[in-house]
C-alpha cells in the first residue's frame, strides 16, 4: 500500500475490516514492525481524533511520530506551478514535502477545502502533490474530498454492533439474516462544512452494498446532492422520514451545498436527528464522526441514550489506522 486516499485502495472490505478487529484484539502483536520508522502527521487544520487516533496507532506499532501544525509551526506553501512567490507563501510544496520525505518513511496529511471553487478543491491539488513530490506512503487524514480513516471506522463500527460471520469459502463478511440498512442523514449547522466525510462514507457504503454488506441510502433536503460519484449504487430520497424507516444504522452529518458549492440553503431545523425521529427505525444505532454540535445536529436525548454508539466510534479510528499503518510498513 503506497497510499490511502479513498475506498479504492483497499482490495478487500471484510479483509481490512478483520486486519483492524485484529489489531484490537491485541494491540501490540506487532509493536516491532514500526521499530527505528517514523511517520510525520502534518496538519492545516485542526483535529482531534484524527490526530491522537493515528499517534496511538502508529506507537502500538512500535514508531517513532512527528506532528506538524503547518498553520502555526510551519512555512506558508505555495502549491501553484510557475508563479513568482513575492506574495504571502515562503516555501514551495514541491521542496517542503521533499524535506519531510528525507525525515520520515510515511507522512499523513489533513487539508480542507477552501469551499469557494469546487473545481479546484475537487482537483486535490494539494494531496497529489505533496503524495508526488514526498517520494513516501502517504496516508490521508482527510482531504478536501475524502476522510478516507473515518470511513473505515465507519464500516469496523457497523460490523462490530451487526451480526456477521466470516465465510472462509467466501473469504468475506457475510450478514448474518437481512443486510443492515444504513441511513446517511444531512442536519442542520451553522456552518458552511465540507463534502468530504459524507462523500467519503457514501463511497465506503456503495462498495459495501456491492460486496453484500448492506443496504445504503443517503436522505437530504433539495439542493445537497452530493457529487454523483460519491452515491452510486445508493437509494437517495430527500424524505427523511421515508429513509429512516427501518434504520439499524444512521449516519448524521452536515455538508454544504456541492450544487450551489459551498453554500448554506437550507436550515431547516425539522432534519435535527431526535427520539421521536429514532421510533420508526429498528432501534437504529446513531453514529457521527465527531464534533457534534449538540441540539443542533443530534439532539442531546439521542447522543446520551444507548443509542448513540459514536464513542465507541471514535475509539476505533485508533485500529482503522494501526491496519492501515500496518500494511504501508510490511512493504517497507
Amino acid at each position: 500500500m503506497k497510499q490511502f486516499f479513498s475506498v479504492n485502495d483497499i482490495p478487500s472490505l471484510s479483509k481490512a475490516v478483520n486486519s483492524a478487529l485484529a489489531c484490537k484484539a491485541n494491540p501490540f502483536a506487532e509493536e516491532t514492525l514500526g521499530k527505528h520508522k517514523t511517520i510525520g502527521l502534518v496538519f492545516l487544520n485542526p483535529s482531534l481524533r484524527t490526530r491522537m487516533s493515528t499517534q496511538k496507532a502508529a506507537m502500538n506499532l512500535g514508531m517513532n511520530v512527528m506532528v506538524m501544525n503547518m498553520t502555526s509551526d510551519g512555512w506558508a506553501l505555495e502549491t501553484k506551478d510557475g508563479v513568482v512567490m513575492d506574495g504571502n507563501t515562503a516555501e514551495h510544496i514541491r521542496e517542503a514535502a521533499a524535506v519531510m520525505g528525507e525525515y520520515c518513511d510515511i507522512l499523513g496529511l489533513r487539508s480542507f477545502p477552501g469551499l469557494k471553487d469546487a473545481e479546484e478543491d475537487y482537483s486535490e491539488e494539494l494531496f497529489s502533490k505533496f503524495a508526488k513530490y514526498c517520494g513516501k506512503p502517504v496516508v490521508s487524514l482527510e482531504s478536501a474530498t475524502r476522510h478516507p480513516l473515518q470511513s473505515f471506522t465507519d464500516l469496523i463500527t457497523i460490523v462490530e454492533h451487526f451480526d456477521y460471520n466470516y465465510d472462509a469459502a467466501q473469504d468475506k463478511l457475510v450478514p448474518q439474516g437481512k443486510k443492515p440498512k444504513v441511513v446517511l442523514t444531512w442536519a442542520p449547522h451553522v456552518k458552511a462544512l465540507p463534502q468530504a466525510v459524507p462523500n467519503s462514507f457514501a463511497e465506503w457504503m456503495c462498495r459495501a452494498q456491492a460486496e453484500g454488506l448492506v443496504d445504503f441510502v443517503v436522505t437530504h433536503p433539495e439542493g445537497y446532492a452530493l457529487k454523483e460519484e460519491f452515491t452510486a449504487g445508493a437509494t437517495v430520497t430527500t424524505n427523511q422520514d421515508e429513509a429512516l424507516a427501518d434504520a439499524d444504522f444512521v449516519y448524521v452529518k452536515n455538508w454544504s451545498s456541492y450544487e450551489d458549492y459551498g453554500q448554506i440553503t437550507c436550515t431547516d431545523q425539522s432534519w435535527m436527528l431526535t427520539l421521536d425521529k429514532l421510533e420508526a427505525t429498528n432501534q437504529a444505532k446513531v453514529m457521527h464522526c465527531l464534533p457534534v454540535r449538540r441540539d443542533l445536529v443530534i439532539s442531546s436525548e439521542v447522543l446520551d441514550s444507548d443509542s448513540s454508539i459514536v464513542i465507541q466510534e471514535a475509539g476505533n479510528r485508533v485500529w482503522a489506522a494501526q491496519a492501515v499503518l500496518k500494511e504501508m510498513l510490511k512493504n517497507q
